[in-house]
């Protein structure tokens, strides 16, 4: 079956580094994402990356500081996350869509499966 599985989440100052990675398998992927919980928040969009890796999109509050791209493999993605803040505290969140077109896609509804999280924490 499908799964992602994210990891590299952790506790980090504020101005920091952390770089997450997600592992998947049991299909062909296509687009994939990273979207983010805070604690009493609604789930939001974080960054996109095509198919083929040469399109990517962020939120507004990431660009610029983040960063995401695919493994050589294409069933692996990461998001390098620089200068960190502490709203960027948060459960991240890898997910996949099944359309095969080379878009990016920021809309939770375009994903169809979607990993556990890992929990980023940054402290000021």
């Amino acid at each position: 079956q499908v799964q992602l599985v994210e990891s590299g989440g952790g506790l980090e100052q504020a101005g920091g580094s952390l770089r997450l990675s997600c592992a998947a398998s049991g299909r062909t992927f296509y687009g994939m994402g990273w979207f983010r919980q805070a604690p009493g928040k609604e789930r939001e969009f974080v960054a996109a990356i095509s198919r083929s890796g040469g399109s990517t999109y962020y939120a507004d509050s990431v660009k610029g500081r983040f960063t995401i791209s695919r493994g050589n493999a294409k069933n692996m993605v990461y998001l390098q996350m620089n200068s960190l803040k502490p709203e960027d505290t948060a459960v991240y969140y890898c997910a996949t869509t099944g359309s095969t077109n080379y878009g990016v896609y920021s809309r939770e509804s375009d994903y169809d499966y979607w990993g556990r999280g890992t929990q980023v924490t940054v402290s000021s």
